[in-house]
């Protein structure tokens, strides 16, 4: 379903965006984000998104909207998470919403560009200074808050510590690693 949902906001996005009235594309959105959000989509899962809560201290702290965050640091919680035990997933992924065809770590590589190229391609900054971020002032604060109230040293993806949130926020100054 979460794939279905991926899939419905790729094709979408960018004709509302192109097309701001374009009822079809506002429905199907509007629809995507419901489904997304109203909790179903995490039935019988023990963990939710790890990037949310990440992001959440980002446009706590910072005068950017949830989305924009989203967009600047899901690339690269992706690399992040990317692992022997999560490639087949992340390979899924690459195969159920992008298309890509190869073996595992090819796909899963391949998929984790294809989000950020697409988020880039909506016109989304993509990195923290994109949004005048840029100075590392907060990013302890933000990340201690960020593993205590998203519990993700013990129920994220792929757990992560203070240090591994700070060195996202850090990743996420700069657009290495991305082609």
């Amino acid at each position: 379903m979460i794939e279905g949902i991926m899939r419905a906001v790729i094709k979408w996005a960018p004709v509302a965006i192109e097309e701001p009235n374009n009822y079809d594309a506002r429905a199907n959105l509007m629809w995507a984000s419901t489904m997304a959000l109203n909790g179903l989509v995490r039935t019988g899962e023990r963990n939710g998104w790890t990037v949310h809560p990440i992001e959440h201290e980002l446009s706590a702290y910072y005068d950017i909207t949830h989305g924009v965050g989203l967009g600047i640091l899901t690339p690269r919680w992706m690399k992040f998470a990317l692992n022997e035990q999560t490639e087949a997933k992340f390979a899924r992924f690459g195969r159920q919403v992008w298309g890509l065809k190869g073996d595992d770590d090819q796909v899963a590589q391949a998929a984790i560009q294809a989000t950020y190229d697409w988020v880039k391609s909506l016109g989304v900054p993509t990195t923290l200074p994109g949004v005048d971020i840029n100075e590392e002032t907060h990013f302890v604060p933000m990340a201690n808050s960020a593993v205590k109230v998203g519990h993700l040293e013990q129920q994220a993806y792929v757990p992560m510590t203070s240090d591994d949130v700070v060195a996202l926020y850090q990743a996420s100054m700069t657009t290495d690693g991305f082609e």
